[in-house]
């Protein structure tokens, strides 16, 4: 990309600032202070966010369509079209005229006998007890925590990956031309560069941002910006919710190997421990469950975590048959 075509972006807002930033961003020459000046623009309005999402999308379809002009210009034209639509319902005028040229490109495909092909997937994953440190083949860094799985799929025009299930540490290596994103359950992250942990605990997923800047979005539409020190929640049914502080000590904890826990109920620490153990500890009376504790233990310790308990809070454990670790109060 030439630095003659592209449009230098401005502070006010709309489809085609947000077509602006997504040029410069993509661009070779893109320097870190107008990175910094694109997040302080998201950070200024909501519709800043829904804008460059929805320019950043129109990019990837478009890229989609393969080298027809024709087709490429449709695309174009249904976005300019809905662009003068109002904003509630621009998402479907695009829909539509997207679906015509993407049918056509598909049924193209299929004449000439070049049916498109989805990007090969790797998967990884870790059991209980086990992390595992990996770069992925754009360079990114990830972190899987115990019991956690993976799939990435890396096309030629964007990166995604599928949190199956437990807690991913992502250090995405930047490329401009090919958007970063991670699905979880319902909510999807789109990356601006940066370090964010994504949880997914059954149909309950959660994203926390170490550095950089994210996009969090859910099946409902809304989507949320993250500062560093951010985390924020999507539902089962895609809703998104509010952000919330993300403590950093805690959150790069576990990448060591290490629990850190502040003024966690006993119940909420008892269930972490136990992802990392096959040995399970269990609460012999729920009021227990209510005991604050604070400290810091190694995955997968068990024992020095029984001990710590004994001494701090004067519990007594007591091996079941089956192996398992029942704490109750001294008698």
């Amino acid at each position: 990309m030439n630095e003659s075509t592209i449009a230098r972006p401005t502070s006010t807002g709309g489809p085609e600032q947000a077509d602006a930033w997504l040029a410069r961003l993509l661009s070779p020459e893109c320097t870190r202070e107008e990175r910094a000046e694109f997040e302080l623009w998201l950070a200024r309005s909501p519709r800043h966010v829904d804008a460059y999402l929805e320019a950043e999308t129109m990019h990837r379809l478009v890229a989609e369509l393969g080298d027809d002009p024709l087709l490429r210009a449709a695309a174009r034209r249904a976005r300019r079209e809905a662009g003068a639509r109002t904003a509630g319902r621009r998402w479907g005028w695009i829909a539509s005229g997207l679906a015509a040229a993407l049918a056509l490109v598909a049924g193209g495909a299929l004449w000439l006998g070049r049916a498109p092909q989805p990007p090969a997937a790797e998967a990884f994953a870790t059991v209980v007890g086990q992390q595992r440190s990996l770069v992925l083949a754009d360079g990114t860094r990830v972190h899987l925590d115990t019991d956690s799985a993976i799939v990435a799929r890396f096309g030629e025009d964007a990166r995604e990956i599928e949190v199956e299930r437990g807690r991913v540490q992502f250090t995405v290596a930047a490329d401009p031309h090919r958007p970063f994103r991670v699905r979880a359950g319902a909510g999807t992250v789109e990356d601006i560069g940066t370090t964010f942990q994504v949880r997914r605990e059954g149909a309950d997923v959660s994203v926390g941002l170490i550095e950089g800047a994210v996009i969090v979005s859910g099946r409902e539409g809304a989507s949320a910006r993250l500062a560093p020190g951010e985390q924020i929640a999507v539902d089962a049914r895609g809703r998104v919710g509010t952000r919330e502080a993300f403590d950093l000590e805690v959150a790069s904890g576990w990448t060591r190997g290490e629990l850190v826990f502040k003024r966690r109920r006993l119940d909420q620490l008892v269930a972490e421990m136990n992802r990392y153990s096959s040995t399970r500890l269990r609460l012999a009376d729920a009021e227990l469950g209510a005991l604050t504790v604070s400290g810091v233990f190694h995955a997968g310790d068990q024992a020095s975590l029984v001990a710590a308990l004994r001494q701090g809070w004067g519990l007594q454990a007591e091996r079941t048959g089956d192996g398992e670790i029942v704490l109750r109060k001294a008698r």
